[in-house]
């Protein structure tokens, strides 16, 4: 349920980025305002989240695809569950700095 979540988020991610980059080309002043609003703590929360649902897919697709082509995966799927969320965790906490170092720095100073 959580791999079909996550596609399904990450395409309407891509959805609105084809149609905010196509703005580009029909007003320049446009973009240009929704860029800045990327710009603000809010929207690197949704980019947090956005990162989440990308590995959280990626490392569920690589499960998905032991379970089907390994003929013991169905047997270890639940070993290969809690390993991916141990790795997604891990990554997660990674990415905090990089991601919502910014806003962070915005919101409560350097």
């Amino acid at each position: 349920m959580a791999h079909r979540v996550t596609g399904v988020l990450i395409f309407f991610f891509l959805f609105v980025h084809v149609l905010d980059t196509a703005l580009v080309r029909v007003s320049p002043e446009a973009y240009d305002d929704v860029v800045a609003t990327y710009k603000t703590p809010l929207v690197a929360l949704l980019e947090y989240g956005l990162v989440a649902a990308i590995l959280f897919h990626a490392l569920n697709g690589l499960r998905v695809i032991a379970v089907d082509f390994w003929s013991k995966g169905p047997r270890y799927q639940k070993q290969m569950l809690w390993t991916v969320m141990g790795v997604w965790i891990v990554l997660m906490v990674g990415a905090l700095y990089p991601v919502l170092g910014h806003a962070v720095r915005e919101v409560f100073g350097s």
